[in-house]
């Protein structure tokens, strides 16, 4: 990623020229994650064959500890074209290919300003441009290309956007507490993307989602955007856990709506009756049933076991803390909810399968004695 910076400081020496105190100068990056669903697996090592792509590299520790964060597949990295937006900003940016099926475009751009341009630019950029449209059609190029490595590739693609604000140095190189005490405002309003005040109730609630582990750093979570300060090695664990925790969220999407298509067909099947017929066309259904199940469990747990926290108490307390922001838990428990009720659904089916099969068995025998005797009552044997 670029680390020059494109923009100036014209405005923070204008306030140091009037006499007038200037408001802190920054200096760091904002990033724009978007990630798309694009098929239920990809095979790294073909892909690797194909682009070139190198393997993303550990995160760097956060302190000097034996734990670490641990891909257990590391995404496969290549660069991108930059993009240039109407405004004429030019981002640089690369693209990662998770073996779980999801395709993340990160693109960045260098920034230097004070703090309200870094608020009017959160504004713009979390609602006026069009990321994930102009992320599509890169991604469309690069699927084009990577056909061979992808498994069971979907037509519709779910898509998710987060953006993220990295200030690396501050005038004064203010502690994490002073910080939130001097810009908890303006901090707040860059991770909710608004240019208006918030509310002391809204601020509070943003800035209760907030974690350091040294004195000199900080990271403000919020569902579509966090504000990290901290230096560059020390933001790449925070950077990787956020774009990890948005690719998770994407994922049990997924299989939230798989499960919702599978169960209305279910109860259409149901609602069909039950009679003997439909009865012994609940075998078919359960069947598939039982196959979507397996496909989704075995799926939620690749996705999950994608990554490890070994000893890294910090790591795994901020990737939490990222996870619940964005709402990964709440996808979590509808698609367990879900899965849960498929698997009564298929007890159900199963054994109303096994009733009509008996039932058939029964009259069958019952058949047999009547024709034996029959047969008997003639003199004749069976």
């Amino acid at each position: 990623m670029i680390r020059d910076e494109s923009l100036t400081i014209a405005e923070t020496a204008a306030h140091a020229a009037t006499g007038s105190m200037a408001p802190a100068a920054l200096r760091g990056s904002i990033l724009v994650l978007i990630q798309f669903d694009v098929c239920e697996e990809i095979r790294l090592d073909r892909l690797r064959e194909i682009f070139g792509a190198r393997t993303l590299q550990q995160p760097s520790l956060k302190h000097p500890a034996p734990g670490y964060v641990r891909y257990q597949r590391p995404p496969a990295v290549e660069p991108i074209e930059g993009l240039v937006l109407e405004s004429g900003e030019r981002l640089e940016g690369q693209i990662k290919y998770y073996d779980y099926g999801v395709l993340s475009v990160v693109l960045e751009l260098p920034f230097s300003g004070d703090w309200d341009t870094l608020v009017r630019l959160a504004s713009r950029w979390v609602w006026d441009v069009d990321f994930s449209g102009h992320a599509s059609r890169i991604v469309r190029q690069k699927i084009a290309h990577a056909a061979p490595a992808l498994v069971k590739p979907y037509t519709d693609w779910l898509s998710e956007d987060y953006f993220i604000f990295h200030v690396r140095e501050i005038n004064g190189s203010p502690a994490a507490t002073d910080l939130v005490n001097s810009y908890g405002a303006q901090i707040s309003q860059i991770v909710r993307g608004e240019t208006a005040q918030l509310s002391d109730g809204e601020r509070n609630e943003i800035l209760q989602s907030r974690i350091s582990y040294y004195p000199n750093d900080l990271a403000v979570i919020g569902w579509n955007a966090a504000f990290l300060y901290d230096s560059d090695a020390g933001a790449e664990t925070a950077i990787q856990l956020l774009e990890y925790a948005n690719s998770q969220l994407l994922e049990f999407r997924h299989y939230d709506e798989l499960l919702t298509e599978e169960l209305e067909s279910v109860y259409a099947s149901l609602d069909k009756g039950t009679g003997m017929l439909a009865r012994w066309r609940l075998a078919r259904d359960a069947t598939k049933l039982h196959t979507v199940l397996l496909d989704v469990n075995e799926l939620t747990e690749h996705a999950d076991n994608a990554i490890k926290f070994l000893s890294d108490m910090f790591s795994a307390r901020l990737y939490k803390l990222a996870a619940l922001k964005v709402g990964v838990p709440d996808y979590k428990d509808l698609v367990t909810q879900k899965v849960q009720t498929a698997e009564e659904l298929y007890r159900f089916m199963v054994d109303q399968f096994n009733q009509s099969r008996a039932f058939v068995l029964e009259a069958l025998v019952v058949i047999i004695l009547i024709i034996e005797l029959i047969y008997l009552f003639h003199g004749k044997p069976f």
